[in-house]
């Protein structure tokens, strides 16, 4: 897994501002207003800041976007990043500008007295993110970024979320001769390392527990079907856990029902419900979140084969129906059905949370920008609906 780029908070300096050789970032706030480090490179570069604040272009720009100056007049600089900032609300985006600039280059980015250096920093991280594991090009060493700030912020927070983030993006960006089901496993048993206890069911266990919709889906697979379990007890002891419960497809053909061939090379992403499980988990774990939180992922890959299911067949679920299969592209409630069971009977959780890549209709219906929700509890799904609200982006 990529690590974050490396953000080393350090006390103003405004000496070293102009013999810095990698981009250098400064804050523009509410009506121009320049802090002491804008109004110091505004001097050193023959004010070109203030040219660029009263252009028309400034005008029209979004809170947190940032204008950029190609080798600038007065600077050892390589570029000078100008980032709109006129409240701290837009900090993660003018983050996401920053690290969307950053390229392999250093960064001296001049926040100063502006209080919001653990939101600017998660941004930069997200936006920084790059998956290069299967690029035959020599990859560089990202230059590392120095937070110039008064303040004296505690990153290791936004660095816990990035870190959870970059996890579920490596798991997703995975091609599926990569991340197999045992694959998948050992990367989430490797987080053991961060304080979470790691159980990984194999088929023998998974067919004891009568978990058969499970199975069933990945018996037309060489891939052998797991379920792994992650538990991180934070908080109050005895405290009933949150659970989440994530589809893991990697790899989804439709079995018997076959897909057709166009854009079937996305289907390597089906495991993303468990992606971000996974993710969370670590993001928990590294923050040492005080809460108890369980996440359990159904690993599986959905292939035609002379063992695979069939529609027609009729399959007993952990709880004991039947259910009659008529096509076997709609896996994910199968795989599904059997976790959120074992889920409820070994956890006894105050709350759960399905996630899951069921269907392509959900982005005709609402475009990329939003997910599907449903849910039989009008009063937990508001609050999740404003954790997520609450991110703003």
């Amino acid at each position: 897994m990529p690590e974050p780029v490396t953000i080393t908070p350090t006390a103003p300096d405004l000496d070293q501002i102009a013999t810095f050789e990698g981009r250098v970032a400064i804050f523009v706030g509410e009506d121009g207003a320049l802090d002491e480090a804008g109004q110091k490179v505004d001097t050193l570069t023959g004010g070109a800041v203030a040219r660029v604040t009263g252009s028309e272009a400034w005008e029209k720009l979004s809170p947190g976007k940032a204008k950029s100056l190609d080798y600038p007049s007065g600077m050892a600089a390589t570029a000078l990043d100008i980032v709109s900032l006129p409240s701290n609300d837009a900090a993660r985006t003018a983050g996401a500008a920053l690290g969307k600039a950053k390229g392999d280059a250093a960064q001296l980015v001049l926040l100063m007295d502006r209080d919001c250096a653990e939101e600017l920093a998660l941004g930069l991280m997200l936006r920084a993110y790059a998956f290069n594991q299967h690029k035959t090009a020599e990859e560089k060493e990202p230059g590392v970024v120095t937070l110039m700030t008064s303040t004296e912020p505690d990153l290791s927070t936004a660095r816990a979320l990035a870190e959870g983030v970059f996890r579920t993006r490596d798991l997703t960006n995975e091609p599926a001769n990569v991340l197999t089901t045992t694959e998948f496993a050992a990367r989430i048993e490797a987080m053991a390392a961060l304080g979470l206890k790691i159980t990984v069911m194999e088929e023998e266990e998974l067919r004891a527990k009568n978990m058969h919709l499970l199975l069933c889906v990945g018996h037309g697979s060489i891939s052998p079907s797991k379920v792994a379990i992650m538990e991180w007890n934070g908080g109050e002891k005895g405290a009933s856990p949150l659970a989440l419960i994530g589809k893991g497809v990697v790899f989804d053909t439709g079995g018997i029902s076959l897909k057709p061939p166009a854009g079937m090379e996305d289907m390597t992403m089906d495991m993303g419900g468990a992606g971000v499980v996974t993710g969370a988990m670590h993001a928990l774990a590294a923050r040492k979140a005080k809460a108890n939180v369980v996440g359990i992922v159904g690993l599986v890959e959905n292939m035609p084969s002379d063992r695979a299911v069939r529609p027609g067949d009729v399959v007993t679920s952990m709880k004991g129906d039947t259910v009659e299969i008529i096509n076997t592209d709609a896996e994910g409630r199968l795989v599904l059905a059997d976790a959120l069971w074992y889920a409820q009977e070994t956890y006894k959780p105050a709350a759960m949370i399905n996630l899951a890549t069921l269907t392509g209709a959900i982005i005709i219906g609402l475009g990329h920008e939003n997910a599907g929700v449903f849910s039989n509890d009008d009063d937990f799904c508001a609050q999740f609906l404003a954790a997520a609200n609450s991110e703003k982006e």
